[in-house]
């Protein structure tokens, strides 16, 4: 057994063999009403989300030298992005979230046209959390024609018309280097409805000048422009406590499965240091993505949502593939023990959500009180963006 892996079995400890569980609330408060929960919990609860269409969305960032602020401001604001995009819903119903991640413009990697697909389109977030704090700047030539024509071409793209599919790419060199012609791609891409947004760090008026505004044109996206240099204001809330401490007890309630289950629960963790390294404000996002179903799933290795997606697969999972608290447990024990946990998920993600809408509220009145001056960077860009091209796609804002 290798050391992550018995890492892991550490971590993820769980009361499965009497049947009990945590007290699934985040705050102090006295226990009544637990064999009601227990006697609720042999019913998971399916997910409320559209099957139909899906919210994908790929980031395309330049990691040449000059751009370790925009990795920065990505890593700071991931989390920020996801819950905005949470936020939509398409008919009443919340449309499925995927994110994919690229690099272009690093010379350190091994393409003539100096660009790399860092993760496909998933809704496995820790991944593309892991991916991004993993990127590395180095010099090189920056080809956003040839980057653009990867991604809209090898990346899984719904065919649905109600999808939406939007690619954001941010750099600082002339938009027109390299032999893509980016007018082409963007066209192209934009006839399957898949619509470009440009981001250029640097003055407004030399992205004009450099294409990166007529670039979004062409691919009827938005253009901004970031100082990607400048440090992301953090707003502390009275909630942020409150919040983590649900992310503590939601990571409780992940039973992973399979061969490298144990290292996805590890990541689960490693990706919320990673958050909080940026800021506790960044951790508190995370935590408030990870409530949202549409967005964070981890069926991959999960239980609980791999029994939520798939409602045969316990009866069907060997015993090999459980973690040491469920192996010889019959198929009734682990159901009930699967439902458990599914219910203090729900119970969990419900009190994240009830209290970051508190939290939103207090930072929204303390932007309005500071005006637009803390809003140049790069999530507040693509935020503002989304919700607009959201809006003209029949898409409506919780």
């Amino acid at each position: 057994m290798t050391t992550l892996k018995i890492l892991a079995l550490t971590a993820g400890t769980f009361f499965l063999s009497s049947g009990s569980f945590s007290d699934a609330r985040c705050s102090n408060s006295n226990t009544s009403g637990r064999e009601a929960f227990i006697q609720n919990a042999s019913v998971i609860q399916p997910v409320v989300t559209s099957k139909d269409n899906k919210i994908q969305v790929a980031l395309l960032l330049d990691t040449s030298n000059s751009m370790d602020g925009l990795i920065d401001q990505a890593k700071s604001r991931l989390w920020n992005i996801v819950n905005t995009l949470t936020t939509l819903k398409y008919n009443g119903k919340a449309p499925q979230i995927e994110i994919a991640l690229y690099e272009y413009g690093n010379d350190g990697i091994r393409d003539e046209n100096y660009i790399r697909q860092v993760t496909p389109l998933t809704q496995d977030l820790d991944l593309v959390s892991e991916k991004l704090f993993a990127l590395r700047t180095n010099g090189g030539s920056e080809y956003c024609g040839a980057v653009i024509r990867d991604a809209s071409m090898n990346l899984n793209w719904d065919g649905n018309e109600k999808s939406m599919k939007l690619i954001y790419i941010a750099g600082n060199e002339p938009f027109d280097q390299g032999r893509v012609n980016y007018k082409e791609v963007i066209s192209k891409a934009k006839s399957k409805k898949i619509y470009t947004n440009t981001i250029f760090c640097g003055n407004r008026e030399e992205g004009t000048q450099t294409f990166w505004q007529n670039g979004a044109v062409v691919g009827g996206g938005k253009y901004f422009n970031i100082d990607s240099d400048r440090k992301v204001i953090y707003i502390e809330t009275p909630y942020d406590v409150k919040i983590s401490e649900c992310n503590t007890k939601l990571n409780d309630t992940y039973i992973y499965y399979g061969s490298h289950g144990s290292e996805y629960k590890l990541k689960q963790v490693a990706q919320d240091r990673n958050a909080e390294v940026q800021s506790a404000s960044n951790y508190v996002e995370r935590a408030v993505a990870k409530s949202k179903k549409n967005a964070y799933k981890n069926d991959h290795w999960d239980l609980v949502d791999k029994s939520e997606s798939d409602a045969g697969f316990i009866a069907t999972v060997k015993d090999d593939a459980l973690p040491a608290e469920l192996k010889g447990k019959s198929k009734e024990e682990i159901k009930k023990a699967v439902a458990i946990k599914s219910a203090e998920r729900g119970k969990i993600q419900k009190e994240i959500e009830e209290l970051s809408k508190k939290r939103q509220e207090y930072i929204d009145a303390e932007m309005k009180k500071r005006g637009n001056a803390d809003t140049d960077d790069l999530g507040k860009a693509i935020e503002s963006s989304i919700l607009e091209q959201a809006k003209a796609n029949g898409y409506t804002a919780k």
